[in-house]
């Protein structure tokens, strides 16, 4: 089983990114930058084909990846991520242990602050629970992907129009598609704690983005759930800006979505 890793990145040297991260497997790096190139990086495991391009979204990136992608079975990442010494290891004994899955997502350490999951057990992922899970926890079956005609959103996540939530897009289409997908325990990396590339704040265009991305992923629900998305995280999320302006605000970005 040959494993590939999918790495975006901005303004990386990548010979150096490629030994930060500790890849020790075939990859792609797509590094967005003010200049196209391309070169290749041997690893002790294999070639690290490397391009240079100086349009800019992470949803680009991940595309321009998972074009030039050639493996078995991909693993999206980041350059803040360092994978374990073992990280292909346990992704090829993941697959093993479930023939039937076309993707798993796997446990990545990062700051308490920044968690938004943590596998405790091997399980389905479906509709009611895939909205957690960043990139560099997804891996799939490369000929899944291409067979489910699934890529990433160019609207959302750093250097698009609006914040996050192309990840949440990105899995919701692959369940979609009919995509088999499982949650694994199996830690394969560590987050490099880093300023954040989208979020600064609970301010207007964060209500307004998630107001987009809610009609994208949930429709008619959006408008409801987006109420109750405020009510459940006021504490947090609403100490400068009430329930109701939030609310306002993601009314708007739901409007706007929907070309009204």
């Amino acid at each position: 089983m040959k494993l590939e890793v999918l790495v975006s990145a901005v303004n990386k040297n990548a010979a150096e990114l490629i030994s930060q991260m500790h890849i020790a497997t075939d990859a792609v790096l797509v590094n967005q930058c003010d200049h196209y190139d391309y070169e290749t990086v041997t690893v002790q495991g294999g070639r690290v084909k490397c391009f240079s391009m100086p349009e800019r979204g992470v949803g680009l990136s991940r595309n321009t990846a998972l074009l030039h992608a050639s493996g078995d079975v991909v693993l999206f990442s980041d350059e803040d991520i360092r994978l374990t010494p073992d990280y292909a290891e346990k992704i090829r004994d993941a697959y093993k242990a479930l023939p039937d899955a076309d993707m798993v997502l796997f446990n990545v350490e990062v700051a308490p602050s920044r968690r938004t999951y943590w596998n405790r057990e091997i399980r389905r992922i479906t509709y009611r629970n895939y909205g957690r899970y960043p990139a560099y926890s997804i891996s799939a079956r490369l000929s899944a992907l291409r067979r489910a005609n699934v890529q990433y959103s160019l609207l959302f996540g750093g250097g698009a129009k609006y914040s996050n939530g192309e990840d949440s897009l990105f899995l919701r289409d692959c369940l979609k598609a009919g995509l088999r997908i499982y949650a694994h325990t199996a830690c394969i990396g560590r987050e490099q704690e880093r300023e954040s590339t989208w979020f600064s704040g609970y301010h207007e265009k964060f209500f307004h983005d998630r107001g987009v991305l809610y009609h994208y992923l949930y429709g008619k629900l959006a408008l409801p759930l987006s109420l109750r998305f405020l009510w459940v995280h006021r504490k947090t999320m609403c100490r400068k800006i009430s329930v109701g302006k939030a609310f306002r605000m993601m009314r708007a970005g739901v409007r706007e979505a929907r070309g009204r």
